[in-house]
């Protein structure tokens, strides 16, 4: 088995030296295919936006009854609503190789697509346990049948790098001639009827954030070393910055402090917003700051949108904007 999982791993490897990785992953399930064939991969991923993701892996499939035959290749997957929340996903795969069905020649060439459905668990926050079910068809003697795998995805933040320049203009620390959110254009910020401190540690909140503008998107980044952010790890970071600690996932910072109905003529500064991509249980987070205008971390790094139809970016948001928390009372 190590020297299968090598050739899978090699493959991988070789096939997309310039993935910036953010998961490790591996897998062992079984081709239902008239011979029958053990299956084995390993690859590195990551997210494209909010919804999609990217693998690719290397592969090799061993006879299961321990005949002579095998094939080893590279692929890549796609997938759709995986990663980041405990539930089902899509996904859709192309591979290719060499190998033999009846020998260790390793001298036909083989493709293959496959197609299926997945479903993972979170036990750990960087841990990932999952398995899947696809069909799967081959070039090579038109072999195709059903494939089923289990597999241990390890979430990291990749090799961290320095956020891009500030562009002129670009959301900076408050001064004299901004508001105090320190976000240009928004005008001056919604007082709180409950005192200035309230409104004080708002506003400090929004500046923590807004001074992230321009990072990139990481999957599981909270902003060490200067990196990036993902969604939750914004809030999570703008809030620690005035000793509110949350937790560490949207989903769990929905639940925190209290719930204010989705109405915009109700929303404060400093109010965290929730969002689904699926009508079920929270899979983002963003920060209001006025004017229907928040902060988040997306596919095009921390960003401010805005809560309206009218908007072509933040009315993919607000068709999925399912509540609000306001954690300052």
């Amino acid at each position: 088995m190590i020297t299968r999982l090598a050739i899978a791993m090699a493959a991988a490897m070789t096939s997309a030296p310039g993935l910036f990785a953010q998961g490790f992953e591996g897998q062992v399930g079984h081709f239902f295919e008239s011979d029958g064939w053990t299956t084995y991969r390993l690859g590195l991923s990551r997210p494209v936006g909010s919804v999609f993701g990217l693998a690719v892996h290397g592969d090799y499939l061993g006879r299961t009854d321990g005949a002579d035959g095998g094939f080893a290749g590279a692929g890549a997957d796609v997938s759709a609503f995986r990663g980041g929340r405990p539930g089902p996903y899509v996904v859709a795969g192309l591979s290719a190789g060499m190998g033999s069905p009846h020998s260790n020649s390793f001298s036909s060439v083989w493709a293959s697509w496959s197609a299926g459905v997945g479903y993972e668990l979170f036990p750990f926050s960087s841990v990932a346990l999952g398995a899947e079910a696809r069909w799967r068809a081959m070039t090579l003697d038109s072999r195709e049948g059903a494939e089923i795998a289990a597999g241990l995805t390890i979430r990291f933040g990749g090799k961290r790098r320095a956020p891009p320049p500030m562009a002129p203009g670009a959301i900076s620390r408050p001064s004299a001639s901004r508001d105090s959110s320190g976000l240009p254009g928004l005008g001056p910020p919604q007082r709180s009827a409950h005192g200035d401190g309230r409104t004080r540690l708002a506003d400090s909140v929004v500046a923590a954030a807004s001074e992230a503008m321009g990072r990139p998107y990481r999957f599981g980044g909270t902003g060490a070393d200067g990196g990036g952010f993902d969604c939750s790890g914004l809030i999570q970071y703008a809030y620690g910055s005035v000793g509110v600690t949350l937790p560490r996932r949207s989903v769990d910072q929905a639940r925190e402090g209290r719930k204010v109905a989705r109405n915009p003529a109700l929303l404060m500064p400093g109010d965290v917003l929730t969002f689904s991509n699926t009508g079920g249980p929270v899979t983002h987070v963003g920060l209001y700051v006025g004017e229907r205008r928040f902060i988040h971390s997306a596919t095009r790094g921390v960003q401010v949108s805005t809560l309206s139809e009218d908007d072509p970016y933040g009315r993919w948001w607000y068709r999925r904007w399912v509540g609000v928390r306001r954690i300052l009372q």
